[in-house]
């Protein structure tokens, strides 16, 4: 009895999960911020463009993605690179529906973050956003243009 006591109610706090430093960069109004509420059933009614760069912890049950959110608008891609450092992985965001200009322009950081020495050997994931949309190009569009060498 003691020991089925002791094996119920003196394991201790479970093992602490792994976490991973990921770096989320697309566009001004690709959804970075929207996703990364969802993420964490968070409210999504009010969100505003990021101005600068946040952090969110994303807990999974098997680990915990630390999530760096930077801004996509141009005063602030230039700065980009500063936060790489240290980073596990990528989430690229794009807008599935923008226009042409913008889905070009977005092929254009993208091909850029994944030739930076910092991110190029780190695994990317490539979220084509706002499938909900009537003008959302179907993710085979957006691996043809977005992934085609430039």
């Amino acid at each position: 009895f003691d020991y089925c006591f002791r094996a119920l109610c003196c394991k201790g706090p479970p093992p602490p999960r792994p976490e991973y430093d990921v770096v989320c960069i697309g566009l001004t109004g690709s959804g970075k911020t929207s996703l990364l509420s969802r993420l964490c059933s968070e409210n999504t009614d009010n969100v505003v463009p990021t101005t600068g760069f946040s952090i969110k912890a994303v807990p999974f049950q098997n680990a915990i993605l630390n999530v760096k959110e930077l801004g996509g608008a141009d005063n602030i891609k230039k700065y980009w690179s500063r936060y790489y450092q240290g980073s596990q992985g990528v989430i690229f965001v794009l807008d599935s529906a923008s226009s042409e200009e913008d889905l070009e322009i977005a092929r254009n950081e993208l091909h850029s973050a994944l030739q930076h020495p910092q991110l190029c050997t780190l695994p990317f994931l490539i979220l084509a956003n706002h499938q909900d949309k009537p003008a959302a190009r179907s993710v085979q569009e957006v691996r043809c243009h977005c992934l085609q060498p430039i």
